[in-house]
This record gives C-alpha cells, structure tokens and sequence, in this order.
C-alpha cells in the first residue's frame, strides 16, 4: 500500500507521529517560506493575502466538517476556544467530561471554581448524562491511546437532557469522517491531522452562536474589522468571526494550501488509507505478542506496556510517542504498507519487544 500524498512529502524518517505534530506538505512549506523572506525584507505583500487566507481556511474548514463558512471561527488554540465556552457557562453549571482527555479540552473548566465538572470513563459518557447536565465535553479519538468516542449516543444523551456538546477534533479532523453540525460546539487544532503549522485552530458554533460571548473579542472581530482598531469595537461580526482570535497569518497562509490537500485527496479515502495502515500494525503488533488498546476503525494504535521503546525506536530513525508507558502510532496519508513493517522489523529486534 502506497502513501496517497505522491510528492508533497519527503520526510528523512519513518514518521508515525501524526498524532503529535502533522508533517506539512511542500506546497505549505512554500508559501511559507515565501512569506517569511517576504516579512524579512519589509515589503508586506504577504500581508495582503493574510486575511484572504484565512477567509478561506474558514471556508475550507467548514466544507470538511459539513458546516458553513459563517459558523467557523477561526484563532490559535483549543484551549483558548474551550475557555470562550467555559466563561459563557452560568455559575453551578455541570461539565461533563471523558477521563483522561486531552487537558486542553478539559482544564478550561476545571480552572472555573464555580464550576462542577464531573469526570467518567470514556465508554460511560452517555449513561452519564442527566438533568442538570449543561454541557458535555469530549474528544472524537482520544489523544492518549485512539478510543474513538461514540458521538451519537453523547449527542443523543444530551439531547434528551437538554446539554449541549463541545467535541474536540483535534485527533479527527483530516482522517475521519463527520459532521460538526451534529453538535453544538466542535474545536480542532490544524497542525495535526490538518497538515498545518502551529498557530491555526478552528471553533464551529450554531447558528444563533450558541451564547457564548466573546470576552476575548479584539478589533478583528468587529464586523468591519479596520474600522475597529480603536477604542470598544463599535459593532461585532454578525456570524462565528466574533470569536476569532488576531490570526497568526504566517501559519494560515500555508493552512490554506494544507487543508487543499485534504479536500483534493477526499476525508474518506484519507480515512480508509490511514484505518488499513494501522490495521496493518495492529494485525502485526499481536503477532509479536503485543494487544493494543481496543480501538476498532481508529488510525491511532496505542500498545501497552511498550512506550519505553518509543526513544530506541528514535534512534533508528522510527518517530512514534510515549504516552502513560505506551507506544502511540499514528497513520497519516503520507505513511506507507512499508512504514509498518519497517516498524514491526525494528520492535521484533528490540530486546524484550519481539
């Protein structure tokens, strides 16, 4: 099985570590360093393109996560979004959340004293929501290990109890196939998956704008943003671009070209590539004796018992994780049938591995 990137990608290692930090592809790596040599010599014309750029980035987004351009807000950082909601939520509000999850997701309430967040095993979320539950937050594939979250019956869950649902796709978006507008709120990182540099984040929100008021709102969320550069910004954006955080228009300008790729290579044959490498690996990993956590149709692999490897696995030019004393792989579009075995060749030859 080959790559399905062809020529955007030439890494000097056998990268499995998408689940860490996505490679990005040449023509991002371009624009980028176009813009930089651009922004070294004052001449400013990639400033010109900057907001364009994210403008369609906000579009692009949408497009893969089935909701419209005007319900995308874009900035820098999960957390930040995850924290927007946080603050919008009443006193004595409860918070749901999966143990273990990715802290971006969860802290921003934690760190809210009047807050109840109340933490349940993964598989026990939507049993776990009831009356008075306002908000239920989740990751669609969890960061430490792949488990891939059943979003129905959360969104049904919650559904019932009158809770809204924040998903991280941090760990998704790219790979896996669904539709933000299943959920209230949805938040996801774009140097994974995404294929971008870091400094690009996306926040989807309803149609009404789900509440949430826009405390950290600065003059680019003015719904004419260069006539609100001084002093309270007069009137907000009318859609999500309210909640934008100031972009970092170096990331961005190459974000846009990334999440081309994505669409021009298409969700689902990404999804079915990156689910038969690690399949793949899977099949391989419990021939040397090693069961993975149970995570059926996830591209990330995470084996018990074997994170100690992660660093020799390094030296031999192997990038994957350690995460909690576990070997985390990722499969990405750029990884090949040849990545795997060349990774299973190097764990049956490490001692007390194979």
């Amino acid at each position: 099985m080959e790559s399905l990137s062809g020529a955007e990608f030439a890494p000097r290692t056998t990268y499995l570590n998408t689940a860490s930090t996505g490679l990005v592809p040449a023509r991002s790596v371009a624009v980028l360093k176009s813009a930089l040599d651009d922004a070294a010599t004052g001449d400013g014309h990639h400033l010109d393109e900057a907001f364009a750029a994210v403008e369609e980035c906000r579009t692009r987004y949408g497009r893969l996560v089935g909701v419209p351009a005007h319900r995308v807000a874009a900035g820098g950082s999960v957390a930040v979004f995850a924290g927007l909601i946080a603050t919008s939520l009443p006193p004595g509000s409860e918070v749901l959340v999966a143990d273990g999850d990715f802290s971006s997701l969860v802290n921003p309430f934690v760190v809210r004293d009047d807050l109840t967040v109340r933490i349940v095993p993964l598989e026990d979320l939507a049993e776990a929501v009831r009356p008075g539950t306002a908000l239920v937050a989740v990751s669609a594939v969890q960061s430490a290990d792949g488990r891939i979250a059943d979003l129905d019956a959360v969104a049904a869950a919650a559904r019932a109890h009158g809770a809204r649902t924040l998903v991280d796709l941090s760990q998704s978006a790219g790979w896996l196939p669904l539709s933000a507008d299943a959920f209230d709120f949805t938040v996801a990182v774009g140097f994974k998956w995404l294929l971008a540099p870091r400094g690009v984040a996306y926040l989807t929100v309803p149609e009404d704008l789900g509440g949430l008021r826009p405390v950290f709102a600065g003059w680019v969320a003015g719904e004419e943003p260069w006539d609100s550069c001084y002093g309270p910004v007069r009137e907000l954006a009318h859609s999500a671009r309210r909640f934008d955080e100031s972009p970092a228009v170096l990331s961005y300008l190459a974000a846009r070209h990334s999440l081309a790729l994505i669409e021009e290579t298409g969700v689902a044959a990404i999804a079915a590539h990156d689910r038969a490498l690690a399949d793949r690996f899977r099949t391989g990993a419990a021939d040397l004796g090693h069961t993975g956590v149970p995570a059926p149709g996830s591209a990330i692999v995470s084996v018990p018992g074997l994170g100690g490897a992660a660093a020799r696995l390094a030296e031999a030019g192997i990038l994957v994780s350690n995460r909690a004393g576990n070997l985390r792989v990722a499969f990405h579009l750029y990884n090949s049938a040849d990545d795997v075995d060349r990774l299973l060749k190097a764990l049956a030859g490490l001692p007390g591995a194979g």
